[in-house]
């Protein structure tokens, strides 16, 4: 055999010698396409070869077997000769004498350090998006649009004590009074809009006394001071618009601690 130990799909060549001939021929060869090569449910023939040679004759079967054990090789016939009871022995990388074939045990578990640590991390991280996820779609919405208001709330306190800095610095400076008049009633003016949600553009400081939720009085007051700056045609005292910001400076103070007016934007 060729190889000597053949197992269960293996190609391998049997070799038998025969006796030796009288002179020299041809070989004669069996091959796939050869009607006379011989055919077994557990054997695949691949070449039968005749050898005739001065120094002895030989059978060379090439094959592939697909059961272990002792297979007994078909009658086999070649150039009128026949050849019968050629038996091989195949073997099965399974090892059948000490018990039945039957499904190996379970894999163990991996133990490699830190795998359970990632494996129940990952689980975990997943639970937490999962129920983050539903959290954010049954209440979080609500809790987002509140997040939202409270920092539209923030960023227009912080806008409007940026313009009275500039207008404080402004007159000091030595600007013009009037210009500074005319854009604190105007900056209020948009600043309420925003935090009232009503449009105080072109309301009048009688207007202002009527607003809910509010400090009414201070507003009226205010822009009727402010008006009178603006409109009396004298020359306004420097003193006077810094009074102005000053109590404008500590009325917001005063909101931004409130909660926001309903309906601010």
């Amino acid at each position: 055999m060729i190889p000597r130990i053949v197992y269960v799909g293996d190609e391998a060549a049997l070799v038998l010698p025969l006796a030796e001939h009288s002179h020299e021929t041809y070989d004669v060869v069996l091959s796939a396409q050869s009607p006379n090569l011989p055919n077994s449910p557990n054997i695949d023939f691949h070449k039968i070869t005749l050898e005739r040679r001065l120094s002895g004759n030989r059978l060379v079967i090439e094959f592939t077997a697909f059961a272990p054990g002792i297979l007994e090789l078909p009658e086999i016939e070649i150039d009128g000769e026949y050849f019968s009871g050629l038996t091989v022995m195949i073997n099965s990388i399974i090892d059948t004498a000490v018990s039945a074939p039957g499904l190996s045990r379970p894999a163990s578990s991996l133990a490699m350090p830190g795998t359970a640590v990632m494996l129940y991390g990952i689980m975990a991280a997943s639970t937490g998006t999962f129920l983050l996820v539903l959290w954010f779609v049954l209440k979080g919405r609500r809790y987002l649009q509140i997040m939202i208001e409270r920092w539209k709330h923030w960023r227009l306190f912080v806008s409007f004590r940026n313009t009275e800095r500039h207008l404080h610095k402004l007159l000091l400076k030595g600007g013009n009074k009037r210009d500074v008049l005319d854009r604190l009633s105007v900056e209020f003016r948009v600043f309420l809009s925003f935090f009232t949600g009503v449009n105080c553009r072109s309301m009048t400081a009688r207007e202002f006394e009527f607003m809910p939720k509010i400090d009414s009085y201070f507003l009226g007051n205010f822009f009727r001071r402010c008006d009178t700056f603006r409109f009396s045609g004298a020359d306004t005292d420097s003193k006077d618009i810094l009074g102005l910001l000053d109590d404008l400076r500590h009325f917001v103070a005063e909101l931004e601690n409130n909660k926001p007016a309903e309906g601010a934007a």
